[in-house]
């Protein structure tokens, strides 16, 4: 009895070790990260440089994949849906985490229950930026000129109940001005028909706007940030131009599907916050107006929520509803 003990345990332990053999050691192929808006916004940008040099430090492809729509949520439903084994992973957008929750009656998923925080990857702050059609070459001259003109002024969004959607709200309030907001599916389109002359004017991130305003086909009034951006020196602050009340801008970070290994969200974490914090990432973070936002995943799981708290006010505060 003792030796069938013996051997049951032995050969327990033999098969074991195979089925660990065969286990192969993660990342054992390509990962995928979704965008959940179209190229050329912030969150594609930023997202295309983090995926290339991610790629590099885990030996494998990182592949970026673009799913837009819902403001964001499609893409982001398309990562819950995946299968938890960390090799799809969200660039999330406050608007398909933070926002959603709180301007939709239905929502496909939770964002705290169904996705996993790893860490922050950058911040940017809005600009207010113009057809350079508008007669208008300041902030104080386009307040003056949208009071008188608001009905017939357009400005654009990423889309319903988006981040910027909500600062084009909060900057109607403020001004008084009676403009008609139009939604796009991301940046990109958005941009695209503000610079076509089919939209006035929009709030939008650094990475979307500047290759365009040096161009001459926006022109930049404000940027919604304590401080004058090193990629932008002679735009001024909203504070400085005289609407110091005035704050805009979002964030992205990446999560992970809910059951990913700990040890994977862990691994993944480590590698980003090792080229958030190095020379080459956070140099072609900064040249393009983003700034690097490394954190744990506890750090950034509390952001997070405490950004769905900040839109709930102020959803209230402009009668912003759930549709």
């Amino acid at each position: 009895m003792q030796r069938r003990t013996l051997l049951s345990g032995s050969a327990a332990a033999l098969v074991h070790g195979f089925a660990a053999a065969q286990t192969p050691a993660w990342p054992a192929r390509p990962l995928r990260i979704v965008i959940a808006y179209p190229p050329g916004g912030s969150t594609d940008v930023a997202g295309r440089l983090l995926a290339q040099q991610l790629g590099t430090r885990l030996g494998q492809q990182v592949v970026v994949e673009n799913r837009a729509g819902a403001g964001g949520t499609l893409g982001a439903n398309s990562v819950v849906r995946s299968d938890p084994d960390g090799y799809t992973l969200l660039l999330a957008a406050s608007p398909e985490v933070s926002i959603a929750p709180i301007t939709m009656k239905t929502m496909p998923y939770d964002p705290v229950r169904d996705l996993l925080p790893i860490t922050g990857v950058g911040q940017v702050p809005f600009f207010l930026v113009v057809n350079p059609a508008l007669p208008v070459r300041t902030l104080e001259e386009f307040i003056a000129y949208a009071r008188a003109n608001g009905a017939k002024l357009n400005y654009s969004s990423f889309g319903n109940n988006t981040s910027n959607h909500l600062a084009g709200e909060l900057f109607k309030s403020l001004i008084g001005t009676r403009s008609v907001h139009v939604p796009y599916k991301g940046s990109g389109p958005s941009i695209i028909d503000l610079i076509g002359g089919q939209v006035q004017y929009s709030f939008d991130t650094p990475p979307a706007v500047l290759e365009h305003v040096r161009g001459g086909k926006l022109r930049a009034l404000a940027v919604a940030s304590r401080q004058r951006l090193p990629s932008a020196p002679e735009v001024p602050t909203f504070a400085e131009a005289g609407l110091p009340a005035f704050s805009g801008g979002t964030w992205f970070g990446l999560l992970a599907p809910a059951k990913t290994p700990r040890a994977v969200i862990d691994r993944v974490n480590s590698e980003v916050v090792a080229l958030l914090t190095g020379t080459d990432l956070a140099k072609a973070f900064n040249d393009r107006g983003i700034v690097p936002f490394p954190q744990s995943p506890e750090e950034f799981g509390r952001f997070v929520q405490a950004e769905g708290a900040k839109w709930k006010d102020l959803a209230a505060k402009v009668g912003i509803v759930a549709e």
